[in-house]
């Protein structure tokens, strides 16, 4: 069967696709922040919870009052992407998504019990005792369980020639675990939280650092974002190699973009390294964030380069209407402000 005769037919849209592109890759941008920071301090917490123990009790309490709320700019935050994807690309995600429909939908339980977890190693932190693991484990596990998910609709979108094993399986529990991209795929993105996890602990703690003087939570939070860079660096040559030899190959030199993103990437994580061993937390910060921003340009390209035999956003028919483009934008900026003023709020450990 042709996979082309599966794909719907695509809407029209109310602006140019070129807005459209943009803002989905500067929503996903700030999702793929709030993201890293929720499930890398949480899986950092719960390593320090079962090998440090009463070591690591303040820390760790820190981190139980923050991980709800990042839990939540997590999931708001994930809105504004998943929208514009649907937009731009909503016969392909609509879907992979039906064609696994009973996992996907099972998100929004997952993901409700994760907060309850969450909120339950907050709230019950000291009286819990040893049975804080179980419930740190609980979530970690939740949020990494969803994460998967993401990533398997995410593979099998782009890949409408593995949409036939519909007409094997049309119960909706169809998941993409032969893809040899898939696991790679989605360690870089769980390694990736690690070391933003343990980026924003230094973050934090540099910002206290002149009232509490807490030099070692800092260097520790440097030690986390460089040990898992590491990983992180190996696992990305290990998707690469994962993919079709035609798309890896416009990022070996094929695709001067392509190429030139990804070298940007590695030049940023490796500086990134550097500056981290050299304890200079901003600049580790601002090499990073240019490093994920490559990297969400690279994933970008790869999308378009597995799609581009069946669709370009180029092709979508726009029929012009500006009034919610200027209404979200309006609110995008509003909410911002509110987030940043928050954090500022979360950072400081004062009430509003």
């Amino acid at each position: 069967m042709n996979p082309q005769h599966l794909i719907p037919v695509a809407d029209t849209i109310p602006v140019h696709w070129g807005w459209l592109q943009f803002l989905l890759i500067l929503t996903f941008t700030l999702h793929l922040l709030a993201m890293n920071a929720m499930l890398g301090s949480g899986i950092i917490t719960l390593i320090r919870e079962f090998i440090q123990g009463d070591q690591s009790h303040q820390i760790n309490k820190e981190v139980s009052l923050k991980l709800p709320y990042t839990i939540a700019f997590t999931v708001n935050m994930g809105v504004a992407p998943l929208l514009f994807l649907q937009v731009l690309y909503g016969h392909f995600i609509y879907t992979s998504s039906i064609l696994m429909a009973v996992y996907w939908i099972s998100i929004i339980l997952v993901l409700i019990l994760a907060y309850y977890a969450a909120y339950i190693y907050d709230f019950k932190f000291d009286a819990l005792g040893e049975a804080r693991k179980i419930f740190i484990a609980l979530c970690v596990i939740l949020l990494l369980w969803t994460g998967f998910i993401f990533s398997n609709n995410m593979v099998l979108m782009i890949q409408p020639e593995k949409w036939t094993a519909y007409f094997r399986n049309p119960f909706g529990t169809l998941l993409n675990l032969k893809d040899p991209m898939l696991l790679p795929r989605y360690l870089h993105f769980v390694v990736a939280s690690v070391a933003v996890g343990g980026l924003c602990q230094a973050i934090v703690y540099t910002l206290r650092q002149s009232k509490q003087g807490n030099v070692d939570a800092v260097r520790s939070g440097l030690n986390w974002f460089s040990g898992a860079t590491c990983v992180q660096l190996a696992v990305g040559i290990w998707f690469l190699v994962s993919l079709p030899k035609d798309k890896m190959m416009l990022f070996m030199g094929q695709g001067t973009l392509h190429t030139t993103v990804l070298i940007l990437g590695i030049f940023g994580s490796i500086a990134a390294l550097i500056t981290a061993s050299k304890g200079r937390v901003w600049m580790t910060s601002a090499l990073t964030l240019a490093t994920i921003i490559a990297m969400v340009l690279a994933r970008d390209l790869l999308r378009a380069a597995f799609l581009t035999p069946y669709f370009s956003p180029a092709d979508l028919k726009v029929a012009p209407e500006y009034s919610p483009m200027v209404v979200f934008l309006v609110s995008f900026a509003a909410g911002i402000g509110i987030i940043v003023y928050m954090l500022k709020l979360a950072a400081s450990g004062k009430e509003g």
